[in-house]
Parts: C-alpha cells; structure tokens; sequence
C-alpha cells in the first residue's frame, strides 16, 4: 500500500530514512533548510553534502518548505539535532496535530531536560508519537548493509506502521514499548562514544575497550531506571546495540571527536574539523548535572566532563578512574527486573 510520508531533517540519517522509504514505494518529501542543497537532490538526485557517492531514489522529493513538506503526509520522521528539534516542530503545530510522528533524534533538551518523545507530546498533544533508535550509521543504510533499528511507542498501530514502511531486505525493524528507555539509551550511548574515541587515540587495547563499553551500559542502564526506564531495554538493540557500534565505529560522529580530544585536539577543533552535530557534546553536561542532582553514580560521565570542560589532562583523569571505588559488576538482580515486569 502506497503511503504518503515526510522527513523533516536532510542530514545523514533523515536522508538514509527517506531513501529507504521511496524505494519501499511511498510517496516522501524530505525537508531540509538548505535550497541549493534540495534542488541538486531534486535534479541530481543525490545529497552531495552527506551521501555524494550513494544516488537517491529519483522519486524523492527534497523542499525547503516545512508546511508543504507534512500536509498531507500521515506519518512522519524528524530527523534533525536536539538543539533545533523544537524550533523545527513548533511552527507547523497545527499541521502535525493528529498525525504519526516519530522522532529519530538522539539528544536532550538543555533547558528542560526533555527527551524529543516529550517535547512531541507537549508541542503537539494530540499527535501519536514513537521513537526510532538503535545501531543505525546512515552510511551503511545509504550503502544497503544489513541493519536493524528499534521503532518504541506505547501506541501499537504506530509500531506497526512504522515496521511496514520500513523494513526491506536490508533493514529490520522491531517493537518496544518501552519508548523513554529507548529514547534514553540512544541519547546516552553518544556520550561513552566519546570516551571510546579517547581509548582509541591513545592506544589503549581491546581489554581496555572491553572494560569502558562494559561499564558504560552498566553506568547507562543505572541512570535510565533511576529515570523510570526499563532495564531490560538496554540488553537490546537501542541499548547495547547501539552502544557498541557507537563506540567501536570510526563512522561515528561522537567517536571521531573523542579520537581528535585524544589525540589532544579541543573541543572547537574537534567539532570544527567534524562539520556535523556531535550529539553527545550537548548531552554531557546535562546528564552529569542530573546525575548529581539525583543521585546516581556515573564514573565515566564524571571523568569525560573533568576533561571536555574542566580542561583537565586525559592521562590524569583515567588514572583517577582506574583507582576509584570498585563497585558490584552487574546492578540488577533477576529478582528485580521480574519485580519491575
């Protein structure tokens, strides 16, 4: 069945999600801000900024105009940085009221510390809101590697659309419902990229790695539940899934900054060098702030924060780390998670 559908967001991911729509046969604009950037894909058929080697599918229409791009579409996926998310939604309120929206956004909100699925619900309350998170680097969609995502919403019709207009022989798409725990992980995991791009500059070795991932989920999953998440979620693709692609992967943008802290780069230069939203730079802070508010316990937040903005020396902080207080291995008990079943 033919559908009509929108992608708001012409960088890296909205552009693989838009492509794999038009070739599973719907009707898809992809909105983006840049106009000289939507004619060549329009005419060109390709997005020569992200994906110059990879052609889009010709019927793909790219615009510039938000309004024209959601009006008659009956689902649609926003794909643009936390720090835009509510500016690009708040103007077309009343086009998206009622409609199937999924966020594939991986960020927080500084202000407010929302999650996108939030700023949906409050922006616009009566539409019908998921998110779509997991292992995704856009490059090996663009590239047709075999791949598989998380669409998580309480709203099972929602699910069930987003599976069927999705998946093909290269992307797999499962269900959550847990939505927060999904959404969380994916905002999380951009800031142990980080880290894992530091290991990786200086030459750390596969135990080390082994060790920082490992804790990572267990430091994720502990900050998550303690935010109402379900832990069971983080044992799943949008949990260690995409924890482990997002650290190991040169492909990932929070990876490609840690490499360049590293290798003793700043910030600024990191992020100029990179020219696209690291989304973990944005979420650090916030998650420390909280996690110190609250009360929970997240080593690695803690150091990656001595570092990026306390400016201290990366060899004296992992050594900090390294002689820290050794806590229990694994957080939750079978006991408990049937309890919170």
């Amino acid at each position: 069945m033919k559908r009509i559908l929108a992608v708001l967001g012409g960088g890296s991911f909205g552009t693989a999600i838009a492509n794999i729509l038009c070739h599973n046969g719907h009707q898809v604009k992809l909105w983006l801000r840049d106009q000289q950037l939507a004619d060549h894909i329009n005419h060109q058929h390709v997005n020569n900024r992200y994906f110059p080697d990879y052609p889009l599918h010709p019927a793909l229409i790219a615009t510039t105009d938000p309004v024209q791009t959601v009006a008659d579409a009956e689902l649609v996926f926003i794909a643009t940085p936390s720090k835009a998310f509510r500016n690009t939604i708040h103007p077309i309120q009343q086009q998206l009221a009622g409609k199937y929206i999924v966020s594939t956004t991986k960020g927080i909100e500084a202000d407010s510390f929302m999650l996108m699925s939030q700023i949906l619900q409050q922006e616009i309350p009566t539409a019908r809101v998921g998110v779509l998170s997991g292992p995704n680097l856009a490059k090996e969609i663009m590239a047709k590697g075999l791949t598989a995502t998380v669409i998580a919403s309480a709203d099972n019709e929602l699910r069930q659309l987003v599976q069927s207009v999705l998946h093909c022989d290269y992307f797999r798409v499962y269900g959550n419902d847990d939505m927060f725990g999904v959404e969380l992980g994916g905002a999380l995991k951009n800031i142990y990229a980080i880290v894992a791009g530091m290991a990786e500059a200086m030459g750390m070795g596969a135990n080390t790695k082994s060790m920082l991932i490992t804790r990572a989920l267990a430091e994720m999953s502990r900050f998550a539940v303690n935010m109402g998440a379900n832990p069971m979620t983080f044992i799943g693709l949008a949990g260690v899934g995409d924890l482990i692609v997002t650290c190991m992967s040169p492909l990932s943008r929070n990876f490609q900054v840690g490499m360049a802290l590293g290798q003793g780069k700043s910030l600024e230069e990191a992020e100029t060098a990179l020219g696209q939203v690291a989304e973990g730079v944005n979420t650090l802070q916030l998650v420390k702030d909280k996690a110190d508010q609250v009360g929970v316990y997240m080593p690695l937040v803690s150091g990656l924060y001595e570092v990026v903005v306390m400016k201290q020396p990366v060899e004296k902080v992992v050594r900090s780390l390294m002689l820290g207080e050794q806590k229990t291995d694994v957080d939750f008990s079978v006991t408990e998670l049937l309890a919170r079943q």
